[in-house]
């Protein structure tokens, strides 16, 4: 027997949340809305995994993080959605999804017809397994994609007391994890084939500071090669990791972080792709006007660079959400909503440190501030300069009033004559604007 539905969002992560919310705020009817998530759990906040969910002192857990509590707003609990009326339809995983009939398919042979589909699936973790990297089978080798990944590495750190591990990958969940495993009194080799750690944002001068800091909490950096086999005990449990250098690694425990794929499978051949992921307008409709795709999956108009783009970020997933409902309700009324006019925002935090980054990293970079890791009070930064004017900026240790006036210059575009001024100015530049 199929459910029919009006709205249908396909997956539970963040855009599900905030998008259910914008729903209930433009004005639903109990049954039109359905969110088909393949995680047992109403949506919450991704980002609590690889930082408070495995803290050794009062870890996060649910219900604290569900959405929408990482922008400041109200905690919505499974509750909520049944107040609402939207079906939460958990733990189902569809493979089938056919636009002309607008009818999803699951696992378990169940049907779900829509009028609005939303396609919100994210992204999946890539695994060393998908390249045949021997060994790459081994037990307690983790990703960190969903909380369920979450509560099988929490439950490792406490079996393994004061273990060895090995963090593959320097980009976000390596520097993430490398920071609360070793607050977790684990030692940790963290091991990227990259000259320095976030290559895809830092600059050669900030990842200095941050691998200095890094080596002086007792993490230890192995640049420029990558993990190449595993071995394991009788087990089965992970016990070393070969590196292409020759060296080998003990460890109890791995996690890999080398990046994520947008899911976009089961849309193939059915709508216009583009860069990676599903095209879209700045509404967010893809090329079927009855399909809207937001959050990882989703390549946009991104107005400020006059480009198509594809960003993977829990601030793009939240706006994009509340964006295609905006503008699903507004066709339903005949009304117009305004075009997406996203400023590009990074952030992480680990350890005491806190930075955030606005903007476009194209250009020339300039430092400013200091950035030594030895130093008591860290702050500093850098912005990026293109064609004369400041296209992105990054700070280090800012107060919110700073980071709200680098994320200004950023969406601003100021002139800048001297790069050398620019430097000695620093803060001060980004605060007359």
């Amino acid at each position: 027997m199929a459910k029919t539905f009006k709205y249908i969002i396909l997956g539970g992560g963040v855009s599900a949340g905030y998008a259910a919310r914008e729903f209930s705020k433009q004005g639903l009817k109990p049954g039109e809305l359905a969110i088909i998530s393949k995680e047992a759990v109403a949506p919450y906040e991704r980002p609590a995994l690889s930082k408070a969910y495995l803290f050794p002192e009062s870890p996060a857990r649910l219900p604290g993080f569900h959405v929408c509590v990482g922008s400041g707003g109200e905690r919505l609990l499974p509750e909520w959605y049944t107040e609402k009326g939207i079906e939460l339809i958990l733990s189902t995983e569809i493979v089938k999804a056919d636009i002309t009939t607008k009818s999803l398919t699951s696992a378990g042979g169940e049907t779900f017809n829509y009028q609005t589909l939303i396609i919100a699936t994210g992204s999946t973790v890539i695994r060393l397994t998908d390249f045949g990297v021997q060994g790459a089978d081994a037990k307690n080798i983790f990703y960190l994609r969903e909380i369920e990944d979450a509560d099988k590495l929490y439950e490792a750190i406490k079996a393994k007391k004061n273990g060895k591990a090995v963090i593959v990958g320097g980009g976000y969940i390596g520097l993430e994890l490398s920071a609360v495993l070793k607050l977790n009194n684990v030692d940790v080799n963290m091991v990227y084939p990259e000259p320095w750690c976030m290559p895809r944002l830092f600059t050669s001068d900030i990842a200095h500071f941050y691998e200095g800091y890094y080596a002086n909490k007792g993490v230890k950096i192995i640049k420029g090669t990558v993990a190449t086999g595993f071995t394991a005990n009788s087990d089965g449990e992970v016990k070393e990791v070969k590196l292409k250098d020759g060296r080998v690694l003990e460890a109890d425990i791995v996690v890999v972080g080398v990046g994520g794929r947008p899911l976009t499978t089961l849309f193939k051949g059915q709508v216009a792709e583009e860069k990676g992921g599903i095209k879209t307008d700045s509404f967010f409709k893809t090329s079927i006007p009855s399909v809207y795709a937001v959050g990882d999956v989703a390549t946009f108009p991104l107005k400020l660079y006059g480009e198509l783009r594809r960003v993977e970020h829990v601030d793009h997933s939240r706006k994009s959400a509340e964006q295609a409902v905006k503008a699903i309700k507004a066709t339903e009324d005949g009304k117009t909503v305004e075009e997406y006019d996203y400023l590009p925002y990074f952030y992480s935090r680990a350890f005491d440190l806190s930075w955030q980054f606005y903007g476009d990293n194209v250009g020339e970079s300039v430092l400013f501030g200091d950035n030594n890791p030895e130093s008591p009070k860290v702050k500093f930064g850098s912005y990026w300069i293109k064609d004369g004017k400041v296209v992105g900026a990054f700070l280090e240790g800012g107060t919110p009033e700073e980071n709200n006036a680098i994320a200004k210059i950023a969406r601003v575009q100021p002139p800048v004559e001297n790069l050398d001024q620019l430097a000695k100015e620093g803060l001060s530049f980004a605060n007359k604007i």
